[in-house]
């Protein structure tokens, strides 16, 4: 067995079918190139882009479930495992279709298609101007979103998991049996394909996310980040037909799995009819298929459920793997993503590739979690001065002094009204508090004057973004940046809020024919409150009189502390997929490789509906308790592991079935010479008769 070992998809990795040389086949007559025959290279390049399709695909997906269907965290996570789980099952399905009714060669080419099909609509459903009438960058009709987008994951699940038993077994057949080192060789390449386009679509697709695109409303570039997986879907496609009148297309030769499947199931209904006492007891209840099936099948099948049988706890291994793609870039997106000279997106930080394991992961996510949430008070509220000189003002139990275009803090309440008033005045005003909210009352240069309130933000922006607004106390004012305008009319004091990305922003502030310049640098996640005084003057030190207010925090944790847990969960990876694969083949039967293939693909599957169950039923309000949740399940897994496997009996399968060949083949010669046996008494009997009646044997014969 040949197993090209990297970071990441090692559980794609299928097993080289051991009784593949002993299918007696024409071999077909590809040209050869440096001993290798050509229409491998079609074969390495469709694996590529399919691989980059997928993943690039998939690397976004959460992201759009949330911020361009407008799903929340629970519903994202649920889906998105969903659809992982269902492209791990589908392998299965296309395994069957292959050996059983088209073969290798069709069944890739038409699951190709469907999955084509798939990306294409994944990309259609995620252009915004599709349903957008109003023209205000949001869809109008969500459901036609919706139900394309889950039409489009439904035929890629199809297509992907259908052909990933097909394409690297299809590979090993262009090979002659003398090449041996060559497929060896031919494996190795094919695996660094599945990797190379792993890690490229992962870095690209989220840049082509952060784009802005639209035909009416510029709005981030879900479309795109699909379309280029879907066009690649479409040269995987191509040149894998291209490359048709070379491949050797061996015809299709049953399916073992059906077989096995077929037996279990006489098995356990045959005991079933005998469950009476009358009915003798038998060493394994696998032997009650022995009256239908061989018994060197039954051995075999033997062997493969008692592999079968540890396969048990390892779901929850890959509950917390495939994580990294859903709970993990959602935690990204709290995080500070700028490394100097490289800024990433939430989403790029899968190119490192996780495999959470047991507990010092899940000890920093809960670390991670606890820093970055945002718990927030029953009632908040800041002040702000607009005025052109210093004031003191007292709200209830608090003291505050404040500068011209100055802001104070948010103070907490336990009530839903406070008393403001103006030291050394007369001035009072007894302000309504809204639960649940943060606002701020905006004191005007004229304090006998209306105090207008406003709604702060509660929670930081979507996908990195920082929200930003500018209170004013003089107006008419022209604020912009960029193409956005935050516009301060006549009898309005603030604007609302505007989402910039991350990076250095200039400001266009103009009134009556004069300008000024004002930049700020922006992280990520943060809202601010700009204020322009009652005092500020236009002229060369114009930005000095321009007061900033934190609303909220920029992402003070760095996506660099995710970096340990990504390596650590890597390394946990190679070691469980190698030794797991391994372990696996060197207990398999001969011809029954492809079975526990299956059942390992199934154990990933399994590990992705665990992750939706707990999202959906569970319900735990806080992230770091699921967090103690997997890690807990993931370490009394362990504990049961390791008891399993201490009374695990290693096997040799080709000792076993070669003891049961020994007795078919002994049983055949015992039968041989029985039956020349009885055809000598045959003879002899026929002949004492033949002497008896005193013919001549001569004339029976004429």
């Amino acid at each position: 067995m040949s197993v090209f070992i990297s970071q990441g998809h090692l559980s794609e990795c299928p097993f080289v079918n051991a009784d593949h040389e002993e299918v007696k086949k024409k071999k077909g007559t590809s040209i050869v190139i440096c001993g290798y025959p050509l229409s491998i290279f079609f074969i390495v390049v469709n694996e590529f882009c399919e691989r980059f399709s997928y993943y690039g695909m998939r690397a976004v997906l959460v992201l759009y479930f949330k911020y361009f269907l407008r799903w929340d965290d629970d519903l994202a996570t649920s889906i998105y495992h969903a659809f992982v789980a269902l492209c791990y099952l589908t392998p299965i399905l296309g395994a069957i279709v292959a050996d059983s009714w088209l073969g290798k060669f069709k069944t890739i080419i038409y699951l190709s298609i469907v999955y084509a099909l798939g990306q294409v609509v994944m990309a259609i459903s995620a252009i915004h101007d599709l349903t957008d009438y109003d023209w205000n960058g949001t869809p109008d009709n969500m459901t036609l979103h919706v139900a394309l987008s889950m039409v489009g994951l439904v035929l890629i699940a199809l297509g992907t998991g259908g052909i990933k038993p097909c394409v690297a077994a299809f590979g090993g057949d262009q090979f002659q049996d003398h090449q041996e080192r060559q497929r060896s060789t031919f494996f190795s390449v094919f695996y660094l394909c599945i990797n190379a386009g792993s890690l490229l679509s992962t870095i690209i697709t989220p840049i082509l996310r952060a784009q802005e695109c639209g035909i009416h409303t510029q709005q981030k570039c879900y479309s795109l980040a699909f379309g280029v997986p879907a066009a690649l879907m479409v040269v995987a496609l191509v040149v894998f037909i291209a490359g048709s009148g070379m491949y050797h297309k061996a015809e299709p030769q049953g399916n073992i799995l059906l077989d096995v499947c077929k037996c279990i199931g006489f098995a356990i209904k045959n005991r079933f009819r005998h469950r009476g006492k009358e009915f003798p007891k038998r060493t394994h209840w696998m032997d009650w298929a022995d009256e239908k099936y061989e018994k060197l099948l039954i051995a075999q099948i033997k062997m493969v459920l008692k592999v079968l049988f540890l396969y048990i706890p390892l779901p929850m291994f890959w509950t917390l793997f495939d994580q990294k793609g859903s709970r993990w870039t959602f935690q990204a997106t709290t995080m500070d993503g700028n490394f100097g000279l490289l800024v990433l997106q939430p989403d790029q930080m899968q190119t490192v590739n996780p495999i959470l394991i047991l507990t010092l992961v899940p000890i920093m996510d809960i670390c991670l979690s606890l820093k970055i949430m945002n718990t927030g008070h029953r009632y908040q509220l800041k002040t702000i001065n607009l005025g052109r000189d210093p004031m003191t003002l007292t709200l209830s139990q608090h003291t505050v002094q404040l500068a011209p275009g100055q802001a104070s803090d948010y103070f907490t309440f336990d009530e839903d009204f406070v008393i403001v008033s103006v030291d050394n005045t007369s001035i009072s005003q007894n302000l309504t508090l809204a639960k649940g909210k943060r606002q701020s009352v905006i004191l005007p240069s004229n304090n006998t004057q209306e105090w207008p309130m406003t709604e702060d933000l509660t929670a930081k922006p979507e996908q990195g973004a920082n929200a930003i607004r500018f209170v004013s106390g003089i107006y008419p004012l022209n604020i912009s940046t960029g193409g956005l305008d935050f516009g301060i009319t006549d009898g309005s004091l603030y604007s609302n809020y505007s989402l910039l990305t991350y990076g250095s922003t200039v400001f266009t502030i103009e009134s009556g024919g004069e300008s000024c310049k004002y930049s700020r640098e922006f992280g990520f996640g943060s809202s601010y409150t700009l204020i322009i005084p009652s005092s500020f003057t236009f002229g060369p030190d114009c930005a000095a009189s321009i007061g900033v207010a934190e609303d909220i925090k920029p992402n003070s944790v760095h996506m660099a502390l995710q970096i340990p847990q990504y390596f650590l969960i890597t390394a946990g990876e190679v070691v469980f997929s190698v030794t797991g694969l391994e372990f696996s083949y060197s207990q398999a039967p001969s011809n029954m490789k492809a079975v526990l293939q299956a059942g390992w693909l199934f154990t990933v599957a399994i590990g992705n509906f665990i992750v939706l169950i707990v999202a959906e039923l569970a319900q735990i309000p806080e992230q770091w308790a699921e967090y103690v949740l997997f890690a807990s399940l993931l370490v009394a897994v362990c504990v049961i592991f390791s008891i399993m496997a201490h009374f695990y009996t290693y096997m040799d399968p080709a000792e076993i079935e070669a003891q049961f060949r020994k007795k078919d083949d002994d049983h055949e010669v015992r039968a041989e010479k029985k039956e020349r046996k009885d055809s000598r008494r045959s003879q002899r009997s026929s002949l004492e008769m033949t002497e008896g009646t005193g013919s001549d044997p001569k004339e029976n014969r004429m």
